[in-house]
């Protein structure tokens, strides 16, 4: 009965924005560690973001000042402002939750163009 909703992927130019947002249902709990992942072809599922109940972030290295985690662990929802977009970025984004174990998204696909 868990099911989290991705919204927001789409094509952009290189130099664009999107926004990704994930909300969460039938969770027991809203305290919950919550991040976002990507995929790009040929690679494995790597973390691009996360927030901790506490509010402190984490980022890749290839994201750090384009990319903003946001959440509300009581509404079970978290989102990704993604600026500066670039090719590099185009992969299957997905939307997690994690308190002990791990929820998913169905991912949503995110294409820049250059």
């Amino acid at each position: 009965q868990v099911q989290l909703v991705e919204s927001g992927g789409g094509l952009v130019q290189a130099g664009g924005s999107l926004r990704l947002s994930c909300a969460a249902s039938g969770l027991t709990f809203g305290s919950y560690i919550m991040g976002w992942y990507r995929q790009a072809p040929g690679k494995q599922r790597e973390l691009v973001a996360a927030i901790s109940t506490f509010g402190s972030t984490n980022y890749a290295d290839s994201v750090k000042g384009r990319f903003t985690i946001s959440g509300d662990n009581a509404k079970n929802t978290v989102s990704l402002q993604m600026n500066s977009l670039k090719p590099e970025d185009t992969a299957v984004y997905y939307c997690n939750f994690r308190q002990g174990s791990d929820y998913w998204g169905q991912g949503t696909q995110v294409t820049v163009s250059s």
